[in-house]
């Protein structure tokens, strides 16, 4: 028997200039579906993971296909046996993935897709410089082999590290700005950050296409240059071949993956704390942390979806 619950996760980088008009009928719609997840609108686009019974969603994906500017929205499709999500938002942001850069245009700008079957021979070449343009914590459970791990806290802590960047500071043999191929979970980090390099002045810069999600759905294992668990957000934490369900467990206070033993440590508090936030949180935080978990677990126990993780 399938899997009841379908996620589908989405974005497309173009111009909406009413973008803040289509938050309520959106809203709207996805509650009268029971369609929870997050949607993120903006003048440059949409960004979204959305997810409930396979009939709901897709009637979700058709109302923002019928939309012309939408019309080609590409979306990727997993299953749960558990909701992924428990509430509903659209948000309205400056920016579907902020960079804090202006007059960075993925429309016009970004760099060359390469299909996930071609990925593999594009960063086995050692005049290509590869750059994993995720978060630290993601990076940690898994990356691909000799992939240059930035250190960042925030995606737009990556122009400052691509303009100090000695590997991308040289030329080439040819006199030339170096090859660059970059990736990430689904795309859409890689859609600016190529677009930031072209305008920078570099000429060859590539993205996979579909990001890390749609090669480990389609490339063998036995292929793959992928070491570890892709990171996801939402409740499955990580992702395998196959788009398999990984081993790691989630910190809901961080919501960042945990650590190996992590539950053991004394700085670890359901709902509360991790060794790896425990220190960046005040007692008043803390103090807050503890009563939204009280109030999920009383949630959880009346099987409330009301008051599920936010």
């Amino acid at each position: 028997m399938p899997s009841p619950f379908l996620t589908a996760a989405f974005y497309q980088f173009v111009a909406l200039p009413d973008f803040k008009a289509r938050k309520a009928p959106l809203l709207d719609l996805c509650e009268q579906r029971n369609v929870k997840g997050l949607i993120l609108l903006a003048s440059e686009g949409i960004n979204s993971t959305i997810a409930g019974a396979a009939d709901d969603v897709r009637v979700v994906l058709a109302y923002l296909r019928a939309d012309p500017l939408l019309a080609n929205l590409q979306h990727k499709e997993s299953w749960s046996d558990k909701p992924p999500f428990h509430r509903m938002k659209v948000r309205l942001k400056k920016e579907i993935v902020t960079m804090n850069v202006p007059g960075i245009s993925p429309t016009l700008m970004a760099g060359t897709y390469v299909k996930p079957a071609d990925w593999n021979a594009l960063i086995s070449d050692p005049d290509v410089v590869v750059v994993d343009t995720r978060n630290d914590y993601e990076v940690e459970i898994g990356s691909f082999a000799h992939a240059i791990n930035p250190q960042l806290r925030t995606f737009a802590e990556l122009p400052g590290w691509l303009d100090q960047s000695d590997r991308l500071a040289g030329l080439d043999k040819a006199g030339k700005k170096p090859k660059v191929a970059m990736f990430c979970t689904g795309g859409i980090r890689c859609e600016k950050s190529t677009a930031y390099l072209r305008a920078q002045g570099f000429d060859e810069v590539f993205h996979l296409e579909g990001g890390i999600l749609k090669y480990l759905e389609t490339v063998p294992p036995e292929q793959s240059l992928w070491q570890g668990e892709c990171f996801v957000f939402d409740e499955r934490v990580s992702v395998g071949h196959g788009l398999v369900p990984g081993p790691h467990k989630l910190c809901r206070a961080c919501r960042q993956p945990l650590d190996a033993g992590a539950t053991e440590s004394a700085l670890f508090e359901a709902g509360v704390s991790c060794p790896r936030c425990h220190g960046t949180t005040s007692d008043a935080q803390k103090n807050g942390a503890r009563e939204r978990q009280r109030q999920w677990e009383r949630a959880k126990a009346k099987q409330n979806p009301q008051l599920g993780d936010d």
